[in-house]
């Protein structure tokens, strides 16, 4: 595979930053003082963000991400730590689930042996329907329900969510793996319903189009997304970082409702139940090969 030493170092980093990063969730930390410091922790080794990292608490499966005036401290949540490294575009993507809460040790460990027997049936010629089959079975052996809407992925190089899509449960979904595959396989387990919806404000965006934009606050904001992201998500703290708050506000919005970019919204069960995650991105080789393992 092109750069495959490329992808390994990816996922190396990605798995020494996460391991730092579960260290610092601890009651009286900020989220935004946790989330900048992953972030320094991936330029310091060498590697980018693949996307904003994200730490979603509670009933939050994915896509909370921390804003500049983010006052939320740590207690006894539930936190999903989600982060990905890119080197030259080549990408990795894993997340771990902390309990500040000291309640939610089987939830957790639902999604980690969901996880674990998931990877041993990676194998080119597998469906990616019995992956899922494994995920939810396990799960739901444990009392839990799977989040049906949210599944894992294909990476790209650039491309955070590529082809294929890695169900959590039993789909019925024939697409079958192919040697040379990278794969983020992700399990999320909940008391709740096991679906999610998108609720609040939208902190993470990723550009998916290219046409002319006419007020001046976007022509000048979207050169810089264009080519500091080269098309991979942001955060809007990113570029409160480079340009002023009214000039960013109105630019996202603008650009936004252009469809030049897209919006992500936390993903929330629809219960409002907790939501634990684990995740790993995976080489699909005759025998699985995990890259965000240390």
């Amino acid at each position: 595979m092109e750069d495959l030493d490329k992808w390994k170092k990816a996922g190396r980093l990605a798995a020494e930053v996460l391991e730092y990063g579960k260290g610092l969730v601890k009651p009286g930390k900020t989220v935004v003082e946790i989330t900048e410091a992953i972030e320094k922790k991936i330029e310091e080794l060498g590697g980018k963000p693949a996307f904003p990292p994200q730490l979603s608490m509670n009933a939050a499966a994915a896509h909370e991400c921390a804003d500049p005036d983010d006052n939320v401290v740590l207690s006894d949540q539930l936190v999903k730590v989600d982060l990905g490294v890119q080197i030259d575009g080549c990408m990795s993507d894993n997340a771990a689930t902390v309990d500040l809460s000291g309640k939610y040790k089987d939830l957790i460990d639902a999604t980690k042996e969901a996880l674990e027997l998931a990877i041993k049936e990676i194998k080119p010629g597998v469906e990616v329907g019995q992956i899922g089959k494994v995920i939810g079975e396990v799960i739901r052996l444990r009392g839990y329900e799977p989040i049906r809407n949210l599944s894992g992925h294909g990476l790209g190089k650039f491309e955070v969510h590529a082809p294929p899509s890695i169900p959590n449960y039993d789909n019925g979904e024939k697409t079958k793996l192919q040697k040379g595959m990278i794969i983020a396989v992700e399990p999320f387990a909940t008391p709740g319903d096991g679906l999610i919806a998108e609720r609040g404000t939208p902190r993470v965006f990723m550009q998916v189009d290219k046409k002319p934009i006419r007020d001046p606050f976007s022509r000048e904001i979207l050169p810089f997304i264009e080519s500091t992201y080269t098309g991979l998500p942001f955060s809007r703290r990113w570029l409160l970082q480079k340009f002023p708050k009214a000039k960013v506000d109105f630019a996202l919005r603008q650009l936004t409702s252009a469809g030049i970019l897209e919006a992500y919204r936390p993903l929330v069960e629809v219960s409002n139940n907790v939501v634990a995650q684990a995740e790993h991105t995976v080489l699909v080789e005759d025998e699985a090969v995990v890259l965000t393992k240390l």
